[in-house]
């Protein structure tokens, strides 16, 4: 095996997707409900996500154009409705989650698809997912567009101006991670639980 470097211009994106997923991992996931002009549901999972910003409270995540180049629907429903609601789930809801990524026909909505229950959220016209213990609602801050070629990303960053957290899982200071059991995306079709764990102190 060759240690020559891999140069970007000679990778097609399957490739530079395959190196990125499999490398950059375990990934937190967004799972992401938006609504369109008319109030319809959509509710997409996102593992190119993380935190942006914690003062202003922001949220990042990109939903890739596909390889036929078609932005997903959270896309359009973002530039038509300007909120979303960033969920994560925990392995409890690892099945629902994987039953959201399924590409519906525009105006289907997931939550029926994956058995799920609406919620309202402060003031936001978007609806979370009642069976998640963590909700951010958010009112997006930019989108960024990377160009309309086939896995392009669109990277939305999220101002959280609302949060739903079970007590099951906060007590107001701390997260029990043994309750909520969050998942990380892998490569392909595989996940990553958060079952084991080692701590480091941080130098001073």
């Amino acid at each position: 095996m060759s240690d020559a470097p891999l140069f970007v211009d000679g990778l097609d994106a399957g490739t530079l997707y395959r190196l990125f997923s499999g490398a950059i991992a375990p990934r937190p996931i967004a799972w992401v409900a938006t609504v369109d002009a008319s109030g319809r549901a959509n509710l997409a999972p996102f593992s190119f996500f993380n935190v942006a910003s914690v003062d202003p409270p922001i949220l990042a995540f990109s939903p890739l154009i596909n390889g036929e180049g078609a932005a997903k629907d959270t896309i359009h429903n973002l530039d038509e409705v300007a909120e979303c609601v960033v969920h994560i789930g925990g392995e409890a809801l690892a099945e629902a989650l994987n039953a959201t990524s399924a590409s519906l026909p525009r105006g289907e909505e997931e939550f029926a698809h994956a058995g799920l229950t609406k919620a309202p959220l402060g003031d936001l016209r978007v609806p979370r997912i009642e069976e998640a213990p963590v909700a951010f609602g958010c009112r997006v801050r930019e989108v960024i567009r990377f160009g309309d070629r086939p896995m392009a990303g669109n990277l939305v960053l999220a101002e959280v101006t609302v949060i739903h957290a079970d007590a099951a899982v906060w007590n107001g200071r701390h997260l029990d991670i043994e309750t909520l059991r969050p998942i990380g995306r892998l490569a392909g079709a595989d996940y990553s639980r958060c079952t084991d764990r080692f701590a480091l102190t941080r130098p001073a």
